[in-house]
C-alpha cells in the first residue's frame, strides 16, 4: 500500500508548478490502473505496510475512490476555464483521496476513526470554496455538525474498548471478541448511520449536494456515503449479539424512510436535489441489508454501494452538464433537451435505467441480493420493499421524462451538442457499471 500512498504524497510537489492539471489527472488514472493489477489474493489482509493493508472489502472501495477522483478532475473543466485557484483545488482532491485510502486501508479501529474524520475537512473546503450559492455556508455547517456530533460517541466507544480489553483494536483480532453492552452498541453505530445517511439524520445530504460544485457532489455520492457502510461492515463483527437485539429498529426506520424519501423525490423541481434524495432512498436499502447480518445482505449492500457510487456520480455529472448550458437546475427550465442534445439524452436514459436497477447494471445484482436477505429476515418488509421499488422507478422516470421531453423553454440559451470530454466522462461512469456484473464474484465478500 505504501507505494500508492507515496505516489500521492509526491504529487503535492507538482502543485508548485503552473498548468499541471492534466498531469495530475493522468497520474491518478495511472495509479488506478496499477491498483487494478493487485487483485491476486484478497481473502485475508495482504499487501500490509505498517498499519495499512488490503482485504476484499477495502479493495473495491479504494479502487472506487481512485476512479471517482480521476473522473472529478475530468469533470471540473470550469476550474481551468476561469482559473479558479486550480492548484488549491488539486491539493484538496489529492488530500481527500489520500485520506480515503488511509481510511479504507487502516487495519485498526482508531486509525480508521482518525482518517474517517479527516476526510470531512477537504470536502468542507470543496463546498465552501467552489460551491455555487451563498447558502453553501449553511450547507457546510450542516455537514460539519451532523458528522462531528455523531462521531464523538464513536471515539468514546473506541477508547472504552481499548481500556477494557487492552488491545489496539486490529480488525484481525476483533473477530475473536464479542461485546454485550447496549450503550457501546449505540456509540459504535450512530456515527455510521449519520454518514450513510439514515432517514431522520439525512438532512445534511441534500443541502450539501445542492450547494456543492460537481466535484463535491461526485465525491459525496461516489465515496463518502460508503464510509458509513464500510464502518458498519467492520463494526458488526464484534456487535453480533447486540445486533440481533436492536437491528430491527434501524431496518424499520430505513425501509419506511426510504418510501417517504421516494415520495419526496416525486415533487422535487431541482435536478441535484432529486438525485440527492434518491441517494438517501438507495442507502436505506443498503443499510437494511447490512443490518440483517446475513451473507446475502452483506454481499448485496457492498455490491450496491459500488454500483450506486458509479451511477449517482454519473447522474450528478449529467445535472452539471445541463447546468453549465442553462445556468439553472430547475426541471421547469431544463425541458425538451432531446431536441437539442439527442446524444446526451442517450446517457440520461442509460444512467437513469441504472438508477432504477434495470439489467444489465450492477445495481440489479445488488438489489436482488438485498431483497433476498431483507425478505428472508422478515416477511413484513415486503410491503415497504415493493413500494420502494415502485417509487424508485417512478421518480427516475419522472426525472428522465421531465428533463428530456416537453416544450422547450422560451428563454433557451446557446446550446452546444456536448464535447468529447463530457461523453468520455459519462462513458467511464457507465462502462464499469455494466461490465462489473460480468465478473460479479469480485463484488462478493469472503467474510
Amino acid at each position: 500500500m505504501l507505494k500508492f500512498i507515496f505516489m500521492l504524497m509526491f504529487m503535492f510537489f507538482l502543485l508548485f508548478k503552473k498548468n499541471i492539471y492534466w498531469m495530475v489527472q493522468n497520474l491518478i488514472f495511472l495509479a488506478t490502473s496499477l491498483f487494478m493489477i493487485k487483485i491476486s489474493s484478497l481473502y485475508y489482509f495482504c499487501n500490509i505496510s505498517y498499519y495499512f493493508g488490503l482485504d476484499m472489502i477495502s479493495y473495491g472501495l479504494i479502487l472506487l475512490s481512485f476512479w471517482i477522483c480521476g473522473l472529478i478532475l475530468m469533470a471540473m473543466e470550469g476550474v481551468i476555464r476561469y482559473n479558479n485557484y486550480i492548484n488549491l483545488f488539486l491539493f484538496m482532491i489529492i488530500f481527500l483521496l489520500l485520506m480515503l485510502i488511509f481510511t479504507f486501508s487502516s487495519m485498526s479501529m482508531f486509525m480508521f476513526y482518525l482518517f474517517f474524520e479527516s476526510s470531512l475537512i477537504p470536502t468542507l473546503f470543496l463546498i465552501l470554496g467552489w460551491g455555487y450559492n451563498l447558502e453553501r455556508l449553511q450547507a457546510g455547517v450542516y455537514l460539519l455538525f451532523y458528522t462531528l456530533l455523531a462521531s464523538l460517541p464513536l471515539l468514546i466507544g473506541i477508547f472504552y474498548m481499548m481500556l477494557m480489553e487492552y488491545i489496539l483494536l486490529y480488525y484481525s483480532l476483533l473477530k475473536f471478541m464479542l461485546f454485550n453492552w447496549d450503550l457501546l452498541y449505540l456509540c459504535m453505530v450512530v456515527a455510521f448511520l449519520v454518514k450513510m445517511p439514515m432517514f431522520l439524520v439525512h438532512l445534511w445530504l441534500p443541502k450539501a449536494h445542492v450547494e456543492a460544485p460537481v466535484s463535491g457532489s461526485m465525491i459525496l455520492a461516489g465515496v463518502l456515503l460508503k464510509l458509513g457502510g464500510y464502518g458498519l461492515l467492520r463494526v458488526f463483527s464484534i456487535m453480533q449479539i447486540l445486533g440481533t437485539k436492536f437491528n430491527f429498529i434501524w431496518v424499520s426506520i430505513s425501509l419506511v424512510g426510504g418510501v417517504l424519501v421516494s415520495l419526496i423525490c416525486l415533487w422535487q423541481m431541482d435536478l441535484k436535489s432529486l438525485i440527492a434524495y434518491s441517494s438517501v432512498a438507495h442507502m436505506g436499502i443498503v443499510l437494511s441489508g447490512l443490518m440483517t447480518m446475513t451473507y446475502w445482505g452483506l454481499n448485496g449492500s457492498y455490491t450496491l454501494m459500488i454500483a450506486h457510487g458509479l451511477c449517482s456520480s454519473g447522474l450528478f455529472c449529467l445535472a452539471n452538464i445541463a447546468y453549465e448550458r442553462m445556468s439553472s437546475r430547475s426541471l421547469l427550465i431544463n425541458k425538451g433537451m432531446l431536441n437539442f442534445m439527442p446524444s446526451l439524452s442517450l446517457w440520461w436514459f442509460l444512467l437513469c435505467s441504472g438508477n432504477m436497477a434495470a439489467p444489465p447494471t450492477l445495481n440489479l445484482l445488488g438489489e436482488i441480493s438485498l431483497l433476498n436477505s431483507i425478505i428472508s429476515w422478515s416477511w413484513l418488509t415486503m410491503i415497504s420493499l415493493s413500494l420502494l421499488s415502485f417509487f424508485s422507478a417512478a421518480y427516475t422516470l419522472f426525472l428522465f421524462a421531465y428533463s428530456q421531453h416537453g416544450k422547450i423553454y422560451s428563454g433557451m440559451y446557446f446550446f452546444s451538442s456536448g464535447s468529447s470530454r463530457e461523453f468520455l466522462l459519462l462513458m467511464l461512469h457507465w462502462l464499469p457499471l455494466n461490465l462489473l456484473i460480468m465478473k460479479s464474484s469480485l463484488c462478493m465478500l469472503w467474510i
